[in-house]
């Protein structure tokens, strides 16, 4: 049995949680992924997955082994990569994680860039409102928004980002602008159904006011209740980056911007490794540019490296 290639099984079938999947993504049969996890068992001497009619998950044993394959198989893959030049020149392909509105808006544009300076890589644009694993998922770099948890993650800041109450100049002139959290209670909200909604708003730094709004309107996504608040239907609370070329156009009005919370920082991350690939340090690098050169991301100018 090729060990190797039995453990790039292995770890695709606990990564896809399923035989057949895994047959199907690495492009070889059902039974010949059997045959290699049941091979896997027999040289370790204990079963690697519980398997039921809906489910494949990892025995305790399996969760042990799983990390060292990860492992294993990302050394042999940068001793592959080194062999190939990819440390030296950007090469291969390069997969890309970030929030949907800020991956259209601000990544693709880097991204494209990025491509034609390097005719030798290809690219995949991941956009996806929420938190993504990048080893688990494949992902070289993921531009992330929010304070980031400890983790093994080189990180390099490069923004940030508010939540602001914004609606139409016309709302306004028909409704009003709030001065306080508490006058919000006496206006329209829209709000989106997304990883950043919440029916509690938080504004102020030292002293914290947390209003809880009952909106009667709810969007699926970010643009619709971005639209809706245009078309002058009612407030809604987003991130300033989703509205900042609205804003600079006069559709949109900010409003209580006294009152805000501390902003989000805005990071580029990947794995730390060994060693970076040419192909991501380069991606890294001409993105930190943009983005910190970006003034409706950064008003005040670039961030600091």
């Amino acid at each position: 049995m090729d060990r190797f290639q039995a453990m790039r099984i292995f770890a695709k079938v606990a990564e896809t949680g399923s035989f057949a999947r895994a047959g199907r993504e690495l492009h070889i049969s059902p039974p010949a992924v059997t045959r290699a996890i049941a091979g896997l068992e027999e040289i370790i001497g204990t079963r690697l997955f519980i398997r039921t009619t809906r489910s494949v998950t990892l025995t305790e044993a399996g969760e042990r082994y799983i990390e060292d394959c990860r492992r294993i198989l990302a050394e042999v893959e940068e001793a592959e990569a080194a062999a190939a030049g990819s440390f030296s020149r950007p090469t291969g392909t390069l997969t890309v994680s970030a929030s949907v509105l800020f991956g259209r808006i601000y990544v693709l544009p880097v991204l494209m860039e990025y491509l034609d300076r390097h005719p030798g890589v290809a690219a995949r644009a991941l956009l996806l409102d929420r938190v993504t694993n990048l080893v688990d998922e494949g992902i070289d770099v993921a531009v992330r928004i929010g304070h980031l948890p400890l983790s093994s993650l080189s990180a390099v800041r490069v923004g940030t980002v508010r939540r602001i109450v914004c609606g139409s100049p016309d709302y306004f002139r028909r409704h009003g602008t709030p001065h306080a959290p508490a006058d919000l209670a006496a206006h329209r909200i829209v709000a989106a159904t997304s990883a950043w909604a919440s029916p509690e708003w938080r504004f102020g730094t030292k002293e914290k006011t947390i209003v809880r709004v009952t909106p009667r309107l709810f969007c699926s996504t970010n643009d619709a209740a971005i639209e809706a608040a245009v078309q002058g239907w009612g407030l809604t609370r987003i991130l300033s980056y989703q509205v900042a070329p609205l804003i600079a156009e006069g559709k949109l009005v900010a409003a209580l911007t006294d009152q805000e919370e501390e902003p989000l920082p805005i990071h580029i991350v990947h794995p730390e490794g060994r060693r970076v690939t040419a192909k991501v340090s380069a991606f890294v690098q001409l993105a930190a540019q943009r983005l910190r050169a970006n003034r409706l991301i950064n008003p005040q100018g670039p961030e600091p490296a």
